[in-house]
């Protein structure tokens, strides 16, 4: 059975910084694309980052980039997602997604398994 179970939300004043965390069973994350997603109520679900099968090739939405880092550890097969200089815009629910074929990363249609989520808020 796969289960992703993300951890590290919470919340920050604008500025500050959180790490989420993805833990992968069931599945080997080096094999897969694994990407951050987030949805605020009412939105769409929106991709943030992802990370390619093997070389680990990264990719990011442009309101994130140069803030987020999207990593991933083999050996403990979970996945990062560094935040940094947080704004109250990135207030959302953070879900990790897990898909084998992927043509478009930020395609939440294309992921065969989620996370249930951590609430991330960002306060001004």
């Amino acid at each position: 059975q796969v289960q992703l179970v993300e951890s590290g939300g919470g919340s920050v004043q604008a500025g500050g910084s959180l790490r989420l965390s993805c833990a992968v069973s069931g599945y080997t994350a080096l094999y897969c694309w694994m990407t951050w997603f987030r949805q605020v109520p009412g939105q769409e679900r929106e991709g943030v980052a992802a990370v390619s099968p093997g070389v680990g090739k990264t990719y990011y939405d442009d309101s994130v980039q140069g803030r987020f880092t999207i990593s991933r550890d083999n050996a403990k097969n979970t996945l990062y997602l560094q935040m940094n200089n947080l704004t109250p815009e990135d207030t959302a629910i953070y879900y990790c997604a897990a898909g084998a074929y992927v043509g478009n990363w930020a395609g939440r249609g294309q992921y065969n398994y989620w996370g249930q989520g951590t609430q991330v808020t960002v306060s001004s």
